[in-house]
C-alpha cells in the first residue's frame, strides 16, 4: 500500500503506543488524525509535522463522537485508508465485586469502540474503493490467563475482541472486499496505562519485575504489517518481550 498523503485515524492517540504509532504513521508521510480526549497532548507530539497532524477531541466510550469524528475526518482531511484501533483502559474489577460502571467503561473503551470505529471505517473505505488496512491493537492477555480474579473485565474484553476482529475479516471476505483487519497483540508493554489507574508507584514496581517492550516497538510492527503487499493478510500477529511467562502475574 503506497501510504504517502493517505489518512490514518489512531483512536488513543495521545500517549504510549497511540503517539508512538501517530509518530511513525507520520514518518511514512501519512496525514495522521489523533483521537483522544486530551486533544493538546496529541497536539504537542510532534514539533514539525507539515500540516500532516490532527488532533480531535474524541470520547471513545460515546458512540456518537466516534461517529462524529470520522465525519470530521472525511470532511476535513480526506477518506480514511489506516484505522489504527488502539483506545484501551485496564482497571482492576471483579465480576462478583466490581461495579457496573466500570465494567461499562472496559468494555465501552476496549471493545465497542473498536467495533463502532472498524464499521465507519469500512463503510467510508468502500464508499471510496479504497483497498484499506485496520489494525486492532490487542493483548497477549486474550490469549493467557494469569487467572487474577481482579483482571477478568480487561481480559474478557480482549477475547472479544479477538473473535471480533476474526468476524470482520471473514465478513470482509465474504464481500469480496480487499479491506484487511489484523489483531495486533504484545505483550507487557511500557507505558502510563498502569500509573493512570493505579498510581506511579505501583507503575514502577510492576515494570520492575517482569519484562516489557516499548510502544515504539509496537508501532514498528503496525509499519511491518501496513507494509506487507495486498495478497498477505497477517490476521493475528503476536509480540512480546524475550523471557515473558504470564505464570508470573498469577
Amino acid at each position: 500500500m503506497d501510504l504517502k498523503d493517505k489518512v490514518a485515524i489512531v483512536t488513543g492517540a495521545s500517549a504510549g503506543i497511540g503517539a508512538a504509532t501517530v509518530k511513525a504513521l507520520l514518518n511514512l508521510g501519512m496525514k495522521v488524525v489523533g483521537f483522544a480526549r486530551r486533544q493538546e497532548k496529541i497536539e504537542n507530539l510532534v514539533d514539525n509535522h507539515n500540516g500532516k497532524l490532527f488532533a480531535r477531541c474524541v470520547d471513545l466510550t460515546k458512540s456518537q463522537d466516534i461517529i462524529d469524528g470520522f465525519a470530521w475526518v472525511t470532511k476535513n482531511v480526506g477518506p480514511v485508508h489506516v484505522l489504527i484501533n488502539n483506545a484501551g483502559v485496564a482497571i482492576a474489577s471483579s465480576v462478583l465485586t466490581g461495579q457496573l460502571e466500570t465494567w461499562q467503561q472496559i468494555m465501552d473503551t476496549n471493545f465497542m469502540s473498536y467495533a463502532i470505529a472498524s464499521k465507519e471505517a469500512v463503510k467510508i473505505m468502500t464508499e471510496n474503493n479504497i483497498d484499506g488496512y485496520i489494525v486492532n491493537i490487542n493483548s497477549t492477555i486474550g490469549y493467557y490467563d494469569p487467572w487474577i480474579p481482579s483482571n477478568v473485565m480487561y481480559r474478557s474484553s480482549k477475547i472479544a475482541l479477538r473473535a471480533m476482529t476474526e468476524n470482520v475479516r471473514v465478513e470482509l471476505a465474504r464481500m469480496n472486499s480487499k479491506i484487511r483487519i489484523t489483531s495486533l497483540c504484545p505483550g507487557v508493554v511500557k507505558t502510563d496505562i498502569i500509573s493512570v489507574n493505579h498510581g506511579e508507584q505501583a507503575s514502577e514496581a510492576f515494570y520492575s519485575k517482569f519484562p516489557y517492550i516499548l510502544s515504539e516497538d509496537v508501532a514498528n510492527s503496525v509499519v511491518y504489517v501496513l507494509s506487507t503487499p495486498q495478497r498477505v493478510h497477517i490476521s493475528e500477529l503476536i509480540i512480546r518481550p524475550t523471557g515473558e511467562d504470564f505464570k508470573q502475574f498469577g
